[in-house]
């Protein structure tokens, strides 16, 4: 059957690349059409995805592959329960990298500790059904048809790709954070003078250069730390 089919890297990885795609699209949407703002929800610096959705699916993909597609149920229960798992240890892994929060759900009242909340819980059940009855049927037989040709450098260029994505990302995202808290705490420093280290030179030309407050601000609008009292702190609103 379908859902038993056998789940290899190169069915991972373009899992991870297109739900991240799809996810980027629906939370731009949902953004524009609850908030009435367009702006970034991307979680990479580079291309356009947000990563939470496309581990979310792969990880759901795989812990749901075994259960019959047609059980909308039992799809919708596994799916509400490993949705918030997933969603609520992403967070906790994210912030314990970037040390930042890039979503909170307090405002809904019905949350645990702002990681995640029933609404999107229940959004995650829903999805399970529709990724595991009919999005991913139709995913793999787009996958399937790539050229065996350039199926294994296709696949190692993109994966490099995303890779370095994500290095540079949290570098970015580091250094927008550092900047912030340092003028949020009145502990601004002239920017870094040039030295005899030529490493550090570049480190710091990228930093100033590339990773502008502008930039970073348009990016990722919703990056928020807590300050030492407790309190939710939005970069955009201090740099």
């Amino acid at each position: 059957m379908e859902q038993y089919k056998k789940i290899t890297f190169h069915h991972l990885l373009w899992y991870f690349v297109i739900f991240s795609v799809i996810g980027l699209i629906v939370e731009t949407l949902y953004g524009a059409i609850t908030n009435n703002v367009l702006e970034s929800r991307k979680g990479f610096i580079w291309g356009p995805l947000c990563p939470v959705y496309g581990a979310g699916a792969v990880i759901l993909i795989i812990c749901l592959n075994r259960i019959d597609n047609k059980n909308y149920l039992k799809l919708f229960l596994a799916g509400f329960l490993l949705g918030s798992i997933i969603e609520y240890a992403l967070s906790y892994i994210l912030e314990a990298i970037y040390s930042i929060r890039f979503w909170e759900y307090s405002y809904t009242n019905l949350d645990i500790n702002g990681r995640i909340c029933v609404p999107y819980s229940f959004f995650w059940g829903i999805l399970a059904i529709l990724l595991m009855r009919f999005i991913r049927p139709f995913i793999d037989k787009i996958i399937d048809k790539i050229n065996p040709k350039i199926k294994k450098i296709l696949d190692i260029s993109i994966f490099i790709f995303l890779i370095i994505d994500c290095l540079i990302t949290i570098w970015a995202v580091t250094t927008y954070k550092n900047r912030a808290e340092k003028i949020y705490y009145n502990n601004v420093h002239n920017i870094s003078t040039p030295t005899s280290n030529v490493l550090i030179n570049i480190k710091n030309s990228i930093e100033n250069n590339y990773f502008t407050n502008e930039r970073m601000k348009k990016i990722f609008p919703n990056l928020r730390f807590k300050d030492s009292q407790g309190n939710e702190i939005w970069l955009k609103d201090i740099v």
